[in-house]
């Protein structure tokens, strides 16, 4: 019987992947999980919820014609927002990933405020469906940096990793993760997590993703993931050593079972 279930899981997979425009579009609702399509039958087809499928599709179906936001009401869209959220007083475990613009404020110096925000735009534009195919939220936008949390270490490495081609010539993004207990409210995160997941950013450089050893050792063995050596870092504003490693995307032989279906 799993043998039979992997066989069809494989199919509807198959079948999915067919159509690219409208797996992306699967993807970013939530329909179905990026990980399940890449390795069909380990796992759920989907862990969104149906209130989360309805959230994502309203943020993009307001995303490509703002003026839908009217026609459905405020109200409703803050509704939808809050619905489900976690009590502010009740610590959550979430991965948590910051990212920046490597050399921003010198674009800024060089072309301007117009330039840069239109730079800006663009960049949040390629990395909202990013974020949200693989099940993450952008709570806040910081300037050029980005706020993002997903429900496990896995999903946001991934997320980082295709985050770095979301940067528009001639910056690059850089991005750093950390995975914790944290408060959860409508529209934000507060807590540790956070606070070192910016500093494991600062240790990046452009084009680069690096996590912290609890992220590396959750993320454990996947395919196409490679983690650097664990070093110890102080960083600034946290009073442990915190252990870092960088993690690159490394193609996975057609051969090697653990390969992409």
């Amino acid at each position: 019987m799993d043998a039979l279930r992997r066989v069809l899981a494989r199919k509807a997979a198959d079948l999915i992947r067919s159509d690219p425009v409208e797996a992306a579009r699967a993807l970013e609702m939530g329909i179905v999980d990026r990980r399940w399509l890449d390795r069909p039958g380990e796992g759920p087809i989907s862990t969104s919820t149906p209130v989360d499928i309805v959230e994502r599709f309203l943020e993009m179906a307001v995303e490509q014609r703002p003026s839908r936001l009217a026609s459905l009401g405020l109200n409703a869209v803050q509704l939808l927002a809050t619905h489900g959220t976690t009590d502010a007083n009740t610590p959550k475990l979430l991965t948590v990933v910051f990212t920046d613009l490597e050399g921003f404020t010198a674009f800024t110096d060089t072309h301007g405020d117009a330039a840069a925000v239109g730079l800006i735009e663009e960049h949040r534009r390629l990395a909202r469906p990013v974020v949200r195919q693989w099940s993450g939220k952008i709570l806040k936008t910081l300037g050029d940096g980005l706020l993002c949390t997903f429900p496990d270490a896995e999903a946001g490495v991934h997320a980082a990793l295709e985050l770095l081609e979301t940067a528009p010539a001639p910056l690059r993004l850089r991005a750093g993760v950390h995975v914790g207990e944290a408060m959860v409210s409508a529209g934000d995160v507060m807590g540790h997590v956070v606070n070192v997941a910016a500093r494991v950013t600062e240790t990046a450089g452009g084009g680069q993703v690096v996590v912290s050893a609890e992220v590396a050792a959750q993320v454990g063995d996947v395919p196409a993931l490679c983690f650097g050596k664990v070093k110890s870092r102080r960083l600034k504003g946290v009073s442990e050593r915190v252990g870092i490693c960088t993690v690159t995307e490394v193609a996975v032989p057609a051969n090697d079972p653990r390969a992409p279906a």
